[in-house]
């Protein structure tokens, strides 16, 4: 016999649990899912949150693992509670301290971090050596971090299942953790490699021709080798935006939504192929609305994906579960699941980065 949570997932159903502060407990089924993966938005003055899929990442892994690519973020350094890394906010206070004379201990409510890292350079004089000199000097800083248990049991997962992993991080953690030798960096094409988006090369155990062929590590917003690739800044942001946007949708066949030369695009040799060609786990990412480049990305592969659906692939966000949850956080969700990616929720972060691998 089928099982209620069986019958629920088979339906579509998701709960949205209505937090009754009067401490009854009510708990009622406000909604359908779509098959766009839409869900209800909480109506003001309520306070909603989603019964979302528990599931195990491992499953998730061994049942998709020929198709599967990983996106990780600074979570992964963090873990667990890692005193020697560094956050995004605190990186960038400390840069404010050493180039400007205005001092801040955190930033202001009202601004993005990106848009706090370019106010910096404007602070600091916005030409163009200083500029490379705070990308230089953050560089530095990220280049002192090691790696510990739980980096290398995930990257040696990858490596074994030869699957690519993409990062946001810039230091080198992920790859000085491989447990096999003979990991190097490796380059898909030297002829249009550029140091200002080294998005040709990456960090594995063999040549590949095309980044999806198999295990590899990619740079999503630049890496400590190449200091002027450093992405912090919403300006640099936009860089990365203009030159992905030429590549996915400028020339006439070489672009990657002609639908022609599915394998022959601009930007097949880069990190950008596996975005649009693997399913993809996510984790140790917010994807705040700060996250404006990747969050994009994920916007253009759902457009991909709605214009040529057999070449559809899937997606995960894996996530903590939360006690209680904002109206941004349901926004966030909502979001992420209207451009194909599925929530998971899982009960701590051992779950992410300790017991999968």
């Amino acid at each position: 016999m089928e099982s209620p949570k069986a019958k629920l997932k088979k339906s579509g159903i998701y709960q949205l649990r209505r937090t009754d502060h009067s401490g009854s407990g009510t708990n009622q089924t406000l909604g359908r899912k779509s098959k766009a993966g839409a869900g209800l938005l909480p109506k003001k003055g309520n306070r909603l949150h989603y019964k979302l899929i528990h599931r195990s990442i491992r499953n998730i892994v061994e049942n998709n693992y020929t198709e599967i690519a990983f996106i990780v973020g600074n979570g992964i350094n963090r873990y667990p509670n890692n005193p020697l890394a560094i956050s995004w906010e605190d990186l960038l206070i400390r840069l404010w301290q050493e180039f400007s004379p205005e001092a801040y201990n955190q930033v202001p409510e009202g601004i993005t971090l990106t848009e706090f890292y370019d106010l910096l350079e404007i602070s600091a004089g916005d030409s163009r050596t200083t500029n490379f000199q705070i990308q230089k000097r953050a560089s530095e800083i990220l280049s002192d971090w090691t790696f510990l248990d739980h980096h290398t049991a995930f990257v040696d997962k990858a490596y074994r299942i030869n699957a690519p992993i993409l990062t946001t991080n810039f230091d080198l953690i992920l790859p000085k953790s491989v447990h096999y030798r003979g990991v190097k960096q490796y380059y898909t094409d030297t002829k249009k490699f550029t140091d200002f988006y080294p998005w040709t090369t990456y960090y594995g155990g063999s040549q590949l021709d095309f980044p999806t062929d198999g295990f590899g590590i990619w740079f999503i917003n630049g890496f400590v080798n190449y200091h002027r690739s450093i992405r912090l800044g919403l300006t640099h942001y936009m860089g990365s935006v203009e030159k992905a946007r030429n590549l996915l949708h400028k020339g006439d066949d070489n672009k990657l939504f002609s639908g022609k030369n599915q394998s022959n695009w601009r930007g097949a040799n880069t990190w950008l192929h596996i975005i649009f060609n693997k399913s993809l786990c996510i984790f140790g990412l917010g994807m705040e609305e700060n996250e404006v480049f990747i969050r994009w990305l994920l916007i253009e592969r759902a457009k991909y994906f709605k214009k040529f659906p057999e070449r559809r692939k899937k997606g995960w966000y894996i996530d903590k579960k939360y006690v209680e949850q904002t109206n941004r956080l349901v926004g966030k969700y909502k979001f992420l699941q209207s451009i194909g990616l599925e929530i998971v929720e899982v009960e701590n972060y051992d779950d992410i980065y300790k017991y999968p691998w």
